[in-house]
């Protein structure tokens, strides 16, 4: 506990410290902004003390000072107006946009937004404005900040994946650990229960009791198989898919509600693909438990095998509450469930059944509001591995 509580101090100290330098990067780049702004603002008023010093200029005046100050600003766009913001004369506008007058007179606008202008006294009552532009060295400067935040958030979403996917791996590791301690616990009454049952053999028990203790027992083995497996390399056998479903569904379909009417259909020659009859069977179980549920136990389910190419798929469908589009692909979150006391883990175990033991493919196939779903697994029926 107390390393946990260390943990989770560093890791607020972390992110609140980070949120400072971000912060502070923010803060002196602004400020730095503002610097070069008002440099900028003083180059101008220079220029335009210049620019007034060679309009009344005389013929003793040393004009090659203020000559060299304005022809020095070779970056700052410039527009000279008269008092009624007229366009007098103008300055580094590119060349497109000053051989076009609707342009100049958009980008006139825009500059006017920039920076206030600079009078220049041409007499008591006469005098002319001096509208100026940001460098483009001061435009880039502005979209620091706004590239520096995008990185921050990049990095951010890194590390909060990295972390989300580190502590997924731990949980996993936590649920096989705790399937194959639970496997283990279940392996010793199981052992009892099979011996007791030969004891019952010999006291002359009804023969239909026996055999579906019997039954009932090699359930809980095959349990306790599928636990074990959690967590580890499953070995695939080259089986029937046909013969495989059809006794997951017999089994099933003997020990739910009466109400459920179950119907199959499949083609009438045996599918080979590569499978583990367990784990299979866990997949169909947990589908046809999950269909089961959302038609409240009373419905029609149907189970379809057909083939395309050298795929074959398995299509479950019930006339349940159905499933909201949006939440087609969510379904097979982990921790997603819309059962009051559900744990959101049969839909996600199924999928890494399929898709990670078994190399196929589970999607959501249709599904409508009050009507049903339909949800469809396929596989591929070649495998080389398997010759």
């Amino acid at each position: 506990m107390q390393f946990s509580e260390k943990r989770n101090i560093t890791r607020w100290f972390i992110i609140v410290a980070s949120f400072f330098i971000v912060v502070l990067i923010l803060w002196n780049t602004y400020n730095f902004f503002q610097i070069f702004k008002h440099e900028e603002r003083s180059k101008m008023e220079l220029w335009a003390k210049a620019l007034t010093s060679v309009a009344n200029a005389n013929e003793n005046s040393d004009l090659d000072l203020p000559f060299e100050i304005i022809s020095k600003n070779t970056t700052i766009p410039i527009f000279i107006t008269d008092r009624k913001d007229s366009i007098i004369d103008s300055n580094n506008i590119d060349e497109a946009i000053a051989n076009d007058p609707i342009a100049v007179k958009t980008y006139f606008n825009s500059i006017k937004k920039d920076n206030k202008p600079i009078k220049i006294e041409r007499s008591k009552n006469e005098y002319q404005l001096v509208y100026y532009g940001d460098s483009p060295l001061l435009n880039k400067l502005k979209y620091y900040p706004i590239a520096l935040l995008l990185i921050i958030i990049l990095f951010g979403a890194v590390v909060y994946n990295f972390f989300k996917a580190t502590k997924m791996s731990t949980q996993n590791k936590l649920w096989a650990g705790m399937a194959k301690e639970t496997a283990h616990q279940i392996g010793t009454p199981l052992s009892s229960l099979i011996g007791w049952l030969e004891l019952l053999k010999l006291e002359n028990v009804a023969e239909s009791s026996l055999i579906e203790i019997e039954k009932d027992i090699h359930r809980l083995q095959t349990i306790t198989d599928r636990f074990s497996k959690i967590g580890s390399e499953p070995i695939l056998d080259k089986r029937d898919l046909i013969e495989e479903t059809k006794n997951s569904l017999d089994y099933l379909q003997t020990r739910v509600s009466k109400q459920i009417l179950f119907t199959f259909s499949a083609p009438d020659y045996p599918i080979y693909v590569a499978l583990n009859p367990s784990l299979h069977s866990w997949t169909i179980e947990n589908l046809v438990k999950n269909a089961i549920d959302a038609m409240r136990g009373k419905g029609h389910l149907d189970l379809s095998i057909s083939t395309i190419g050298n795929r074959v798929k398995i299509t479950i469908t019930d006339t349940g509450k159905g499933i909201p589009k949006n939440q087609f692909n969510r379904v097979f979150e982990p921790g997603f469930t819309t059962k009051k006391r559900g744990w959101g883990l049969g839909l996600s175990l199924t999928k890494r059944i399929v898709q990670e033991y078994h190399k196929g493919r589970i999607k959501v196939a249709h599904s409508e509001i009050g009507k049903g779903t339909s949800i469809q697994i396929s596989y591929n029926t070649t495998q080389k591995n398997l010759e």
